[in-house]
């Protein structure tokens, strides 16, 4: 028998993954409450009981991305076979993959989060989660020391990066370059950088 909890606990789920649905079909706009609860085939009120708004689901949606994204650097981070500026490469790799395949996804992970206190704390959190999993990797490569000025190098030039892969701007026949051989030769510029102090 399914408890109360557990029953509240895969209504949730369902709401956030039908949200998420929504979101990558339609951007935002295409997120309403009623429609994310007929996505996930529950009551019309049972949305309002778990998000006070649609700002508030919007704002957890991308706390669970973050959350993901801290989760794939920390694991790259940690693993002892991957030299440093691989791992540096794989953590803007997997930015990048969600700004390319997820661009409403992406652009609501670096907006500012809206909606309940509670939304909005567990975005922070997430957030700079997701920063301190990145800023690790970086001083790794680099020194601690030298982490938030490459960090913010590599953050807005891999945002630059995947802003003209969704426009269609980077097109490989017209740049002869690819994303990810951008993001390779910033990395060894920034890595060659650091040894000469």
């Amino acid at each position: 028998m399914v408890s109360r909890a557990e029953s509240a606990a895969a209504t949730r789920r369902a709401l956030l993954d039908a949200a998420a649905g929504l979101l990558d079909v339609g951007g935002p706009e295409a997120v309403t409450l009623r429609e994310v609860g007929a996505r996930a085939g529950v009551s019309r009120g049972a949305p309002y009981r778990h998000f006070p708004d649609k700002d508030s689901l919007l704002t957890t949606v991308a706390a669970e991305a973050l959350e993901r994204l801290a989760d794939e650097v920390h694991a790259v981070r940690t693993d002892p076979k991957v030299a440093a500026d691989d791992t540096v490469h794989r953590g803007l790799a997997a930015l990048m993959t969600i700004g390319r395949r997820q661009p409403h996804l992406y652009q609501l992970m670096f907006a500012a989060p809206a909606g309940d206190s509670a939304a909005i704390e567990a975005a922070e959190q997430a957030g700079d989660r997701a920063m301190g999993e990145f800023l690790a990797i970086v001083g790794d490569l680099v020194g601690a020391e030298h982490a938030r000025r490459f960090g913010a190098l590599l953050l807005t030039s891999a945002h630059g990066i995947t802003d003209m892969a969704v426009s269609g701007h980077l097109a490989e026949d017209k740049w002869q370059v690819t994303a990810e051989d951008l993001v390779s030769t910033l990395v060894s510029m920034i890595d060659r950088q650091a040894r000469l102090g």
